[in-house]
């Protein structure tokens, strides 16, 4: 006699009787966490939001030998407190794994590393954030939750890009509505704050001083005469307009990164990340946003610094500050009418 040791499972896939099934399939995108001192109980309510599964949490020394065991992670936030030679070995294998296995990354950076995490970036779907607040936080998570394609594929990175900025944008609008509708208690929210923001800083225009000089840079011969002064004084009329009417109504990064940028070529100066952060005028996450998007589109150029590799100079290109030489004459022309 053969006796049958089959049981049969119900429709829902649990097993007959008290027995629990021994995991509950879950397809939401895996998130890895990063960093030193992370609480998982703050962390997690963030993910859930975000419609990502928490794989867990790992401190920054350990982090390599995780990336190393870790067999699948969509998306993965780094934190990056200070800048150290373990965090720049770790930052540089983040972003090479990225590129081969495309998984989103977020680093999470301070005024003190934000050269740093800005010279590792290589990944196109790597978002960088500077002193975030809850609602930057949330938004980078959403648009990481988003779908990327495979390794390999072909895609339009200029439109995605563009679609993903957007999608951020929105989605940090949308928080910070509900967040003056509701008027939460923010001190039961998380925060990953790590410094005060750009927003707190002074807001008089002053521009940003030299770095180290560079060599002349070529002028068109048909180009009209431009002192630097003269564009650093259109940058600080920019500014004083929110001493009479409401700045964030005429918030303009890319224009006035440019005109920065053609300033310090006018005086033969180098300008880093921050500073051109600081010369954008809106919260240091957004102007990185803008500083990718200039630099994708060929607009400005990165510039490695001989002296320190861990850190990169922003440019303009050379049609770019010829364009702009072009319009200060134009507009020149306007006004003398």
């Amino acid at each position: 006699m053969t006796e049958d040791f089959s049981y049969a499972l119900p429709a829902n896939g649990a097993f007959v009787g008290d027995a629990e099934p021994i995991a509950v399939r879950d397809d939401r995108a895996g998130l890895l966490v990063v960093g030193d001192r992370v609480d998982r109980d703050d962390i997690l309510p963030v993910a859930d939001a975000a419609g990502l599964r928490l794989l867990g949490t790992t401190s920054l020394a350990d982090a390599p030998a995780r990336l190393d065991d870790q067999t699948h992670c969509d998306t993965l936030l780094l934190f990056c407190p200070s800048a150290t030679p373990t965090l720049e070995r770790l930052l540089v294998q983040v972003e090479t794994q990225a590129i081969q296995s495309g998984t989103g990354v977020i680093l999470v950076a301070g005024w003190d590393t934000v050269e740093l995490a800005f010279a590792c970036v290589r990944s196109p779907y790597t978002q960088l954030l500077c002193d975030p607040d809850r609602t930057e936080l949330a938004a980078a998570l959403v648009t990481a939750g988003e779908r990327r394609p495979m390794p390999g594929h072909v895609h339009e990175i200029d439109r995605e890009s563009a679609r993903l900025q957007q999608l951020s944008e929105e989605v940090g609008r949308l928080a910070r509505t509900i967040d003056a509708l509701t008027q939460r208690n923010r001190l039961a929210t998380p925060s990953f704050d790590l410094g005060p923001r750009i927003s707190d800083r002074p807001s008089d225009y002053i521009g940003m001083p030299a770095l180290a000089p560079i060599s002349a840079a070529p002028r068109p011969t048909d180009a009209p005469a431009i002192a630097p002064q003269q564009v650093r004084d259109l940058l600080r009329a920019r500014r004083i307009r929110a001493d009479f009417l409401p700045g964030d109504l005429f918030a303009d990064p890319a224009w006035d990164m440019l005109l920065d940028l053609l300033a310090a070529r006018l005086e033969q100066e180098r300008v880093s990340v921050s500073s051109l952060c600081i010369a954008a005028a809106v919260p240091p996450t957004t102007a990185l946003r803008w500083i990718r998007t200039l630099t994708d589109k060929g607009l400005v150029e990165r510039q490695a610094d001989p002296q320190d590799g861990r850190r990169v100079f922003i440019a303009l290109a050379q049609e770019t500050a010829e364009a702009l030489m072009r319009w200060f004459g134009a507009s020149r022309r306007l006004l003398a009418r």
